[in-house]
């Protein structure tokens, strides 16, 4: 895989870059809640534009539907690129349209513009390789090299992403080369113990990177609303918590088999629970109350991991030599349901061990609920690539960089 390092030694000044980025950031409105994804990849954009590149960033942001909606326009994002970089940042109101075309025309050496979302062509994320190609097509004459950074959709088969490297010159940007020289150490003579701790809404979303970890991980913490599933199957009474009943036999042979291969599989022993779901708008007070785990009262749901979960989640990441956590314990949007995704934020902190915060949800908690984040070994920008990466699969957008 060709390196940033190598296309900037060879000299961009001059060409025109097109940058693939994830500027999927999430939104209040117009306004910018988190602004991480956009910081990952500053490195890379400032790198072009100060060696004399013509730089031309595009991203997805959220899903439409394959046609302009202005809830999910990338003008906010262009905006704090801009603020970041310190230099006014040019925005195209289409991808491959007039605007798009008169944008990167009007491009000077070390000058950079942005894209309207990707996602707003029909061809960015087609199944049929021909209208696909179509608009990679398209995009190709808007640059002359690329550059592929957005790690949080080289798991998606998408024109930007796999079909346009094959028709310019490519190179991995500063945040892949990182993104998958982390997820090596977490594949590769993985030092040990090796604990991973998971959480979030679906177990249906963390099946396979759990039937890849019970061959590899030594402990797996398990959290968030995908916990009540595997409390079901040990025949626990959930109340209204959440459950993916139809995951139950998968979990329940997921138990069995961690008990056979030694894999530590912990489970909460006890959980905040409450009749209803908070209100995330005006964080209005939500009066939980703390019940063991395998008794959640029948008109209750379980919200967050409860304290005495807190402190054995802590004491199994105490000695841990490689850490990878992902997801949420609890709906940590809400004060009253955070203490369990910060209990184990500071346990990452706390531990010896290289930490890696696996991206999305988890990402956006450690910022939100006030962590430094360089005090984390690495933090991940892409949720869904970085499982599908440990789970063995090949990444269409890591493969269309290889050379």
């Amino acid at each position: 895989m060709k390196t940033i390092d190598e296309l900037l030694s060879e000299g961009v000044a001059g060409r025109r870059v097109f940058v693939r980025a994830d500027l999927n950031v999430p939104l209040d409105g117009s306004t910018i809640t988190d602004d991480g994804r956009i910081r990952a990849v500053l490195p890379t954009v400032k790198a072009l534009a100060e060696a004399g590149g013509r730089v031309v960033v595009a991203s997805h942001l959220g899903r439409p539907k394959g046609a302009p909606d202005p809830a999910f326009s990338l003008a906010p994002a262009a905006a704090r690129l801009g603020e970041l970089l310190g230099a006014d940042v040019a925005f195209a109101t289409d991808t491959v349209g007039d605007s798009a075309t008169a944008t990167v025309a009007g491009l000077a050496d070390g000058q950079v513009a942005v894209l309207e979302n990707l996602r707003f062509n029909a061809g960015e994320t087609a199944k049929d390789d021909v209208e696909r190609g179509a608009f990679a097509d398209r995009l190709a004459t808007l640059a002359d090299l690329y550059v592929g950074d957005g790690f949080g959709a080289v798991h998606r088969k998408h024109a930007s992403v796999y079909d346009l490297p094959a028709r310019l010159p490519h190179a991995a940007g500063f945040l892949i080369a990182t993104e998958v020289g982390v997820l090596k150490k977490l594949t590769d003579d993985v030092e040990r113990p090796y604990v991973v701790a998971l959480g979030g809404a679906k177990v249906s979303d963390k099946l396979a990177v759990i039937d890849e970890l019970l061959g590899k991980a030594d402990r797996i913490l398990i959290g968030g609303g995908m916990a009540y599933t595997f409390l079901k199957a040990k025949g626990y009474e959930i109340g209204t918590s959440l459950l993916q009943e139809d995951q139950l036999p998968a979990v329940t042979e997921y138990l069995e088999r961690a008990e056979k291969n030694g894999v530590e599989l912990v489970l909460p022993v006890d959980t905040l629970v409450a009749e209803e779901f908070p209100d995330l708008k005006t964080k209005a007070p939500a009066h939980p109350t703390t019940v063991a785990a395998n008794a959640i009262p029948a008109n209750r749901q379980g919200l967050d991991i409860g304290p005495e979960t807190r402190t054995l989640y802590a004491s199994k990441l105490a000695d841990a030599a490689t850490v990878f956590w992902n997801g949420p314990m609890g709906v940590f949007e809400h004060p009253d349901y955070a203490e369990g995704t910060k209990a184990v934020a500071q346990a990452l902190l706390d531990s010896p061990g290289y930490t890696v915060v696996g991206g999305g949800d988890s990402a956006a908690a450690v910022r939100i609920l006030g962590f430094d984040e360089k005090a984390f070994g690495h933090i991940s920008t892409g949720g869904g690539a970085s499982l599908e990466y440990l789970e063995g699969k090949t990444l269409p957008g890591l493969a269309a960089l290889e050379d």
